[in-house]
This record gives C-alpha cells, structure tokens and sequence, in this order.
C-alpha cells in the first residue's frame, strides 16, 4: 500500500522520483490572496526550491460557506466577511487549468484541495491526479465519497480529527480502493514544537498500514527535517515569497530560500538512510588517514639496550605507522634488544623474546 501510493503519486511528476522518497509539497493555501499572477509566481518559486509539488485551495464560497461564517482571525480589511472573502479568493475553471498546465510544464505535480464536490468536480475536469483532503474536510463523508471515485491517490490530513472520525475516513477511501497516505498535523498557526506530534507518525503507519507523513506548520525546517529521519512519505510545509507577505498562513510557512534548505536537507536524509555504512569496512577505506593521525608507541627519551620498559620509558606520538597503543600493556616489562633514540619508534624486533 505504502509503494502504491509513492508510485501512483509519483509517476504524474515530470522526471519521476525513485520509490523511497519523501513527496514534499509546497502549500500555497490562500497566500495567493486572491491574485492569479501571484499564484502563478508561487509555481515557479516552488519549483525552482526543487520540491516536487505545489498544492493551491479551492473555494467556491456559495457551495460551502453561509453568510455568517466566523473569522478565524480577522486579518483582512477589504473582506467585510468570511464569505466575502473566500469570493473573493475564487479562480474560474480555465484558471485552475491555466494554473495547473504551469505546474506541469515546471515538471512538478499540481494539487488543490477541494472544500466542496463542486470544487472536486473541477478539480476532476481539469485532471488533478493527486488528491489532499484538508482537516476539517476529514467528516464530509460525500466529498470522500466523490474524490475517492477519481480512483487516485488522497492525502488525508488530521488536524481537526479524533480516531473516531479518522478512522471512518480512511475506511471510505479503502473501501474505494484509493492508494492512501495518512498526515500528521497540528491545526496551530504556527504550530510550537511540543504539539508537533512527530510520535503518531508511526502511531498512523501501526494503525492503518498505509503511507503517513507531516503537515508541519511550524514555520522553520526543523519539524520536517525531523520527520523525514523518522520515515515521513509525505512532507506538506506552507511557503510564502516574503516574511512581509499580507495573510494568516504567511508566520506558519517557510520562505523560498528555506524551502530550498528543506529540500537540500531532505534528499541528504535519503541518502544517508539508503546508504548503510559498515563500521569495518570504514575503517579499511581510512587506512592512510590513520596513518597520519593516528599514534604509535615511541621512546620517552634516549635507552640503552637491556632495558627494563617502564611506562615512564613510553609515550604515544604521530604518525601510526608503527605499534598502536594498544600494545603498551604488552610492553611493560620487557627488555631492549637495542638502543633507542629519544622519539624513536618501538618495533618488535626492538623487544628481547
């Protein structure tokens, strides 16, 4: 199951990633702020950062919000309410297809979460093939229904979510037969690092058997780094352009050069984790480097032959070419066959019987 979903995620990114590796998604969310042109920027910020998805909203604000909705946090100005807004942040069909043909011809893959079956289906008639079903979207049990019909692989986040109801989530998408990745997150903007949860990763591999990963809305790299040495699949970070950007998610996402870090740092991670290094045969490969840095026994100072060795008559000094410390116990108490020099190398031919 867990291949399944990297290969069937996967293969739609141009360049195809090998199997094993972590899917790190750039979040645009609302940061857009309504503006098709930045949206647009935020393609080619994301993946010039080398990551391998960019992921969007999808709002239609008739078709899921009433007039009344609450702010979360009243941050815009222009936007006399929460469904003023989400209007206001609306694309067209041909928008959202202009947005994704961009992120194709960038060679990287396109998601936005729908949060209405009206935003799935042009999702759907666009051909978004990988699908991410945002925290509080985990109990709307018709949009499961509906964008597990795709066929295609979900992200299922569960920041919002008792067991209860994610456990009846993943089982509608694998009655359905969906490849499936499970997300840790933490609805916190930012998020401190003691509610990340890094533990539950392996918490919703144990209980569902399926691909699992973060996302972190921590705003540093840290969280993500964490959780791709712990086996994260799947990696979801916010981006903005700029620190100074106007909108919610801008303190809880990372910056386009940190992103690049994230990514830099996460192909590292790979590398080392696919690489097993075999402690003997590391050695072996240092040969001449112990040579240079390594000691090897010397004589404290001028001795004359028939000498009784005494620690006081030993000293450790580079290079390593001659007998290692380990010898030393060996050493006390034997007799000089000949003289040595202050500094002089030990050598067994040195030592009487």
């Amino acid at each position: 199951m867990i291949n399944n979903f990297r290969e069937e995620s996967l293969k739609h990114v141009g360049g195809i990633r090998g199997s094993g590796k972590c899917l790190l998604i750039g979040e645009v969310a609302q940061t857009h702020d309504g503006s098709l042109g930045a949206a647009h920027a935020f393609i080619d910020a994301i993946a010039d950062a080398g990551a391998d998805a960019v992921k969007f909203q999808t709002h239609i604000a008739d078709e899921e919000s009433t007039p009344g909705e609450p702010w979360r946090v009243k941050f815009s100005p222009q936007d006399e309410t929460r469904f003023d807004y989400w209007k206001r942040m609306e694309f067209s069909k041909d928008q959202w297809r202009g947005l994704k043909d961009h992120a194709d011809e960038r060679g990287i893959l396109f998601l936005s979460t729908p949060f209405s079956e009206r935003a799935a289906e042009i999702l759907s008639e666009i051909g978004m093939k990988l699908w991410k079903v945002a925290s509080g979207e985990v109990g709307n049990i018709p949009l499961l229904k509906r964008i597990s019909a795709s066929g295609d692989p979900v992200i299922l986040s569960s920041g919002m979510s008792d067991w209860e109801e994610l456990d009846l989530a993943v089982e509608t998408i694998r009655e359905a037969g969906n490849p499936l990745a499970v997300l840790q997150c933490t609805s916190a903007y930012p998020c401190p690092p003691e509610r990340v949860g890094l533990n539950l990763l392996e918490v919703l591999r144990e209980r569902y058997g399926v691909a699992v990963g973060l996302s972190d809305h921590t705003g540093n790299i840290y969280a993500g780094l964490a959780a791709v040495t712990l086996g994260a699949d799947v990696l979801e970070v916010h981006v903005t352009l700029s620190r100074e950007m106007f909108g919610p998610d801008v303190p809880a996402s990372l910056t386009t050069q940190e992103l690049r870090q994230l990514v830099d740092g996460t192909r590292q991670i790979e590398r080392m984790k696919s690489s097993p290094v075999d402690k003997d045969v590391a050695g072996d490969d240092l040969t001449e480097l112990r040579l240079i840095f390594t000691k090897s026994v010397v004589a404290s100072t001028g001795l004359p032959a028939g000498t009784t060795l005494t620690a006081a008559h030993l000293k450790l000094k580079k290079p390593g070419n001659g007998l290692p410390a380990k010898e030393i116990p060996k050493l006390i108490g034997r007799r000089l066959k000949h003289a040595l020099k202050a500094d002089e190398m030990l050598q067994p031919y040195h030592i009487d019987g």
